[in-house]
């Protein structure tokens, strides 16, 4: 019989946690004199109670370890779980939503998606505002601990490349993923940091800064305003694409630098690649404004550059409406939000390293056909990617673009248009924040979405955030044989 007592415990204590980290906007809005604190004290002390029963109750079940199948039902019962909590301030708060809406905004905080339901957020409580914030710092880490630890060991995608005995410093090898984990903690904590002085020595305000800096870092992109991004000057936009940049790069990079290695992220390909991509759609994006609107260049380079780094990353912010560019950024946006940053970073979507093991296969069969006799091994990072490697990251492709589609058919089957179904499935999958069009773009929000529609898309936000297979496996007969 499967024992869920490990599993119950972990997740308890996670939930427990949650509550406990609701205390910080409810001094948020103490200090600014704000009645609503009393929400979020309410808030965690119903969280902390629950999470901790949970705990309890399993604890006489804690072993040294997780097997295959608890390790894979954790990963996704914690994301599950949490957003049930998370969602608890909106619902109480001031926003007074409905529990549909609630449970959106918090799995769309948790998975670092950005998508949202609220308007006004401009007159929102500082606790509230700071409690978004939180929801995707908390994610980003979360899923990087998850890249990096879990979906390695559980040969999800084609992530058993990234093994930590795999990452060497250019000949130490690096420690164990549990002390990875707590290293990439760290410097997570110092890119928040200094993303913060960096956007108040810019003229936001305190609080602005704290929880900019932290979607920012998570590539999560909830904003304080409406507006996002649109009420900031230049010298914002150009510290928030560099930030965005910063955090869609393999955190484990940072590790090998910490140690001494400094050109260690030159050296990965995967990081050339996604800073090649960046450079060339925005400068393809600027070209566009310039020759088709006569814009000048410096702001198109910088409105380009924004947008391009938060799509790609899957941060979600937005400068302007650059829907009203033109048909070719539109279309450009949607595929590069496709493309997504590296693996072991916070940035979503497909990731970098996936398409070029992708390639790197198919012009291996392109050699072979050309000289059938001849060894073609596929390589990648100085390795040569074995055949389960391979495997899973065609399994991924497969079932990324079957759920995709199946995503879309059922957005659309609750009354959506095509331009809404797909890039809301594309935005939910690819956890990239805003689709396309009048409704859910970036001048629009998610919350004039039917209920069907917004539990199907926190579905696909979820699915999206564990890769795909993480969730899928556990809906397979195979899964529960013993």
């Amino acid at each position: 019989m499967f024992d869920y007592r490990p599993v119950g415990y972990v997740i308890g204590l996670l939930v427990a946690a949650l509550g406990a980290v609701m205390l910080l906007p409810m001094l948020a809005d103490l200090i600014s004199g704000n009645e609503h604190w009393f929400v979020f004290l309410v808030s965690s002390l119903v969280t902390i109670f629950v999470g901790g029963l949970i705990a309890l109750a399993c604890q006489n079940g804690v072993e040294a370890g997780l097997t295959i199948r608890q390790t894979f039902i954790l990963t996704t019962g914690v994301w599950v779980m949490l957003p049930v909590f998370g969602a608890i301030p909106f619902v109480l708060g001031e926003t007074q939503a409905s529990y549909t809406d609630a449970f959106f905004e918090a799995m769309s905080g948790l998975t670092t998606t950005g998508s949202t339901v609220f308007t006004g957020l401009d007159d929102l409580p500082e606790g509230l505002l700071l409690w978004r914030g939180l929801m995707q710092w908390l994610g980003g880490i979360g899923i990087i601990v998850v890249a990096m630890v879990f979906l390695p060991e559980l040969r999800v995608g084609g992530m058993q490349i990234f093994r930590s005995e795999a990452f060497d410093t250019f000949g130490k090898i690096l420690p164990r993923a549990g002390q990875i984990a707590s290293q990439i903690s760290v410097i997570y904590f110092l890119l928040t940091a200094a993303c913060a002085l960096v956007y108040g020595s810019l003229g936001m305000a305190p609080l602005d800064a704290v929880t900019h800096a932290m979607t920012t870092i998570a590539t999560g992109g909830f904003s304080n305003y409406d507006a996002s991004f649109g009420g900031f000057h230049a010298g914002v936009e150009y510290a928030a694409a560099a930030f965005m940049i910063l955090a869609g790069l393999p955190f484990v990079r940072y590790v090998q630098m910490v140690a001494g290695s400094w050109n260690a992220p030159l050296r990965d390909p995967q990081v050339r690649a996604f800073v090649g991509i960046v450079a060339t759609a925005a400068l393809l994006m600027a070209l566009w404004q310039v020759s088709q609107s006569g814009r000048d260049w410096e702001p198109a380079i910088r409105k380009s550059l924004f947008n391009v780094a938060s799509i790609i990353t899957g941060t979600g912010y937005a400068s302007e409406d650059y829907m009203l560019w033109g048909a070719f950024p539109v279309t450009l946006f949607f595929f590069v939000g496709l493309v997504g940053g590296c693996a072991g970073s916070t940035a979503c979507s497909v990731k970098v390293f996936r398409y070029q093991l992708l390639f790197g296969a198919i012009m291996t069969q392109v050699k072979a056909l050309h000289s059938p006799r001849g060894m073609f091994p596929l390589r990648y990072d100085g390795r040569t990617v074995s055949e389960d490697v391979l495997s899973s990251v065609m399994s991924f492709f497969v079932m990324f673009m079957v759920t995709l589609g199946a995503l879309s058919a059922a957005l659309a089957l609750t009354g959506l248009d095509f331009i809404t179904s797909v890039s809301g499935a594309g935005a939910a999958l690819g956890n990239i924040g805003p689709g396309l069009g009048p409704i859910i773009g970036p001048a629009g929000n998610f919350g004039e979405l039917n209920t069907t529609a917004k539990w199907l898309l926190s579905i696909g936000m979820l699915i999206g955030r564990l890769e795909l297979l993480v969730v899928f496996a556990i809906f397979t007969v195979n899964f529960w044989r013993r």
